[in-house]
């Protein structure tokens, strides 16, 4: 008996002391296992009571269950200050410096402007219309009264995908496709703006990208006019690009307007550029083919569109040389913004 006892109280120290030894979590399981584990010393020793007399059992049990309990509570404390430890930075900190702010995120540049011109059209009355980007040709083109031989058909202006006929899809050239959808779904009065992503075989140089931002258009209802696009179009620039913009309207050719016009603005900033004018956006009275193609009767509605790159307006507003640093996701320029 007194040789039984005799092993706990110098096992118990050397266990504990080899705990508190353990200069990591790793060491620290490591000595647990060595007395606490299935095979380790202290469970060994738990193992020799059944040995022991019926008379000497409770004691020595009494006592070596102490013991344990003295090893898992110092086995929990010591755990406690490693995990701490591993918790800390390996390097000293200085907590009196100030501390850091996080860095707050900001709205691409195209974002914003596209935000700009949305909000200065819903303060007169225009909705935000969507549609898909992959599109099927009639929508892109032979509901708008673009024939088949027309330029903007070729497959070299064009990114088309698989399909033939009627069910050839092709990335949209513009976001008229939109105004084909939204008329053939309701009636006249029409008021909407379409913003969105459009693809055009271009090659990639500072004022053409293969891919970019468009905003159109929309305006049907009874007795419009071109006063009414000029005027609308008139708001909106000088909400953009300042009070002092002058607008002038070109003579132009498109085959889903008549008549058509280019919009040219003059402004300070096109004086830095070295410019009086800058074209900045196509726009005139809806064809009435396009109104029949969408069953909407041309005697008795009228209506205007027009569309623009807003890459364009970003690349004035903010002067701009290059259109390509749009798309190169470099936060030294959209830190910028």
């Amino acid at each position: 008996m007194a040789t039984f006892l005799d092993q706990i109280e110098p096992l118990t120290q050397a266990a504990l002391a080899d705990l508190q030894a353990a200069i990591d979590l790793p060491s620290l399981e490591q000595a647990r296992i060595n007395y606490l584990g299935a095979h380790g010393k202290f469970t060994a020793l738990l193992k020799q009571l059944g040995a022991l007399s019926k008379e000497e059992r409770p004691g020595a049990g009494k006592r070596i269950n102490e013991a344990k309990i003295q090893l898992e509570n110092s086995l929990v404390e010591r755990r406690a200050e490693l995990e701490l430890k591993a918790a800390l930075p390996r390097e000293p900190t200085d907590f009196t410096l100030p501390g850091r702010r996080r860095t707050l995120g900001k709205l691409h540049p195209l974002t914003q402007v596209t935000e700009d011109i949305v909000r200065s059209f819903r303060r007169i009355g225009f909705a935000v219309a969507d549609g898909p980007e992959v599109e099927d040709e009639y929508h892109c083109f032979d509901a708008l009264n673009t024939p088949s031989d027309h330029p903007a058909r070729d497959t070299q202006d064009t990114f088309y995908l698989q399909g033939q006929g009627a069910d050839r899809l092709l990335l949209r050239t513009h976001t008229s496709s939109v105004q084909i959808r939204v008329m053939q779904k309701q009636p006249p009065p029409i008021r909407i703006i379409v913003p969105g992503r459009v693809y055009r075989r271009d090659n990639a140089d500072a004022t053409h990208n293969p891919t970019f931002q468009q905003i159109e258009g929309l305006y049907v209802d009874r007795n419009v006019t071109v006063g009414d696009l000029k005027g609308t179009v008139e708001f909106v620039f000088k909400e953009l690009l300042g009070s002092e913009v002058k607008l002038r309207f070109r003579p132009h050719y498109f085959s889903y307007t008549e008549p058509s016009f280019e919009i040219d603005f003059s402004s300070s900033l096109t004086r830095k550029m070295g410019k009086e004018w800058l074209e900045i956006a196509g726009c005139g009275m809806v064809h009435p083919q396009v109104f029949e193609n969408v069953g909407y009767d041309p005697e008795v509605w009228t209506g205007w569109a027009f569309g623009f790159g807003i890459e364009r307006i970003a690349m004035i507003r903010y002067g701009i040389n290059d259109i390509r640093l749009f798309y190169e996701n470099d936060l030294r320029f959209l830190r910028q913004f």
